[in-house]
């Protein structure tokens, strides 16, 4: 039972060793131990205006189903 927790316990440290060296960068560089976080974050807002422009489109060509509501009240 002691060598199946020391598995799990190595496998995560060897899934988790790319977070571990960037929290050794962070003591030295944080610009370059940042710069995953803004390339997700660059990512995130470009993905984000292209969501944004095709709702644009489809509610410009009016092919969205919009007779069925939810509650009474919403009509």
């Amino acid at each position: 039972m002691r060598d199946l927790v020391y598995a799990i316990q190595d496998f995560f440290m060897a899934l988790l060793s790319p977070m571990h060296s960037l929290a050794k960068l962070e003591l030295t560089n944080w610009w370059s131990a940042n710069t995953l976080n803004w390339v997700f974050m660059v990512i995130g807002f470009v993905a984000m205006l292209y969501w944004l422009k095709q709702l644009k489109i489809f509610n410009a060509e009016g092919t969205e189903k919009r007779d069925v509501v939810s509650h009474s009240f919403f009509k």
